[in-house]
This record gives C-alpha cells, sequence and structure tokens, in this order.
C-alpha cells in the first residue's frame, strides 16, 4: 500500500512540474533561435538556464518512469540477450572519469548469460551503475566489471561485481548490504537502475566490506536454454 501511494504522489508531481517545465524550455529555445533579441553575454546564459531546464525536464522523465515501475503498469520487455555481452559493448563506450585516469575493465566470461530482457531498460541500468562507480573513485585506477555464472539457492545466474580491481574478490566473498542509491549528480538513474533489475527478478547490492560504496554486485536470473 505504501508503495501504491508513493507511485500516485510521484505520478501527480510529474504531471504538476511537466507543463511548466516544457513552457520554460520552449520559450528559452525560442530566444536561442532569434539570434537578433541577444547579445553574446544575454545568449551565453540563456544557453545556461536551457540546459539547465534540459535537466529538470529529464529527471521529470525519470520520476515518471520510476512511479510507472512502482504502480506495475510499465510492461518490461523479454528479448533473448547475452547479458556478458551487453555488458561489454557498455564498457567499450564508457568514458566517465578518464580524464582522471580512471578505466572501465570487462573481464571474466566473455558470453554465455542468455537472459529473457528489456534490453534498452538494461543497458540504461547497467549504465547507470558503471557511471556511479567511475566517477566515485578518489584517484587513477583500474575499475573492473568481472563476469561469472553462479548458482544461488539453486537458481543459476549472471553475477556482475563491478569495483576496483584490486577488491574484486573481496567484493565476492562479503556479506551483502544495501546499494547506496542516494549519489548526487545522477538523478534518478540509481534507483530507477535497482528497480529495473528487480524487475526482472534480479538483484543489486553492495558488498558489506569497506569497498562497499566503490562496488556493485548484479545478479540476474539465467533464462531456461542457459540452465
Amino acid at each position: 500500500m505504501a508503495t501504491h501511494s508513493c507511485a500516485e504522489l510521484l505520478s501527480l508531481a510529474v504531471h504538476e512540474f511537466r507543463t511548466p517545465a516544457s513552457v520554460v524550455s520552449g520559450y528559452l529555445r525560442m530566444l536561442q533561435r532569434d539570434a537578433t533579441l541577444l547579445n553574446d553575454r544575454h545568449r551565453k546564459m540563456v544557453d545556461e538556464a536551457e540546459k539547465a531546464c534540459a535537466r529538470l525536464v529529464a529527471l521529470v522523465a525519470e520520476m515518471s518512469e520510476v512511479s510507472k515501475l512502482d504502480a506495475g503498469v510499465t510492461t518490461l520487455g523479454k528479448e533473448p540477450l547475452d547479458l556478458f555481452v551487453v555488458v561489454q559493448e557498455l564498457a567499450e563506450h564508457m568514458h566517465e572519469a578518464a580524464e582522471r585516469d580512471v578505466r572501465l575493465e570487462v573481464r571474466g566470461q566473455a558470453s554465455g548469460a542468455a537472459v529473457l530482457g528489456d534490453s534498452a531498460r538494461l543497458r540504461s541500468a547497467f549504465g547507470a551503475i558503471f557511471q556511479a562507480i567511475l566517477r566515485e573513485q578518489p584517484a587513477a585506477c583500474t575499475v573492473v566489471a568481472d563476469r561469472r555464472v553462479a548458482s544461488q539457492d539453486g537458481v543459476s545466474s549472471a553475477v556482475i561485481v563491478v569495483a576496483e580491481q584490486a577488491t574484486v574478490q573481496a567484493a565476492y566473498e562479503s556479506k551483502p548490504a544495501a546499494f547506496d542509491e542516494k549519489r548526487g549528480g545522477l538523478g534518478l538513474a540509481l534507483p530507477l537502475a535497482r528497480r529495473i533489475i528487480e524487475g526482472h527478478g534480479g538483484r543489486l547490492w553492495a558488498p558489506a566490506s569497506a569497498v562497499g560504496r566503490g562496488a556493485a554486485i548484479v545478479a540476474l536470473p539465467l533464462s531456461e536454454s542457459n540452465r
């Protein structure tokens, strides 16, 4: 009941925020298109305001997605895909914190993690997790996305650990703890990621060891064809 009430509140908030944000964004774009109205200083201010407004619109869209997932009105796709291959493809285009020489490297089993899932949403979920871990590394290092198949309570799952390379095995061996979703600058991407993973019958958690905030563990059940 509490989850349903929260979903209704989020849905109402989305409705109330969406219209004024769209109006402001529309007027700002009109100003940007009319080059005769603005000098360089004012154009820069309008450009920054339009970027900020676009971010608000994106946050409203994320709120809408969260409310729909919580209310159970979003239908997740069920297309066959190899999760380990998806992780590899995502990592190849992930450049978060590259300017600080923080690198993401994929290791472990290259393929063989057949799941039925919503490809686009799973990609966004893993992308958000990668981004969160990479951006919080305090210094230059290699973050590893390690892939393996494991049996949990008799169910075969694709397990992916994202952690600094020196702590990958420690993350596997640590007791599970709640994954911290309250990280600045990511909007609602992490709460969305958890809901998407759970919507596929999976789990997202952090190791309870000292590396917890700098690591994430995801487990998704394999499809029948992979068991």
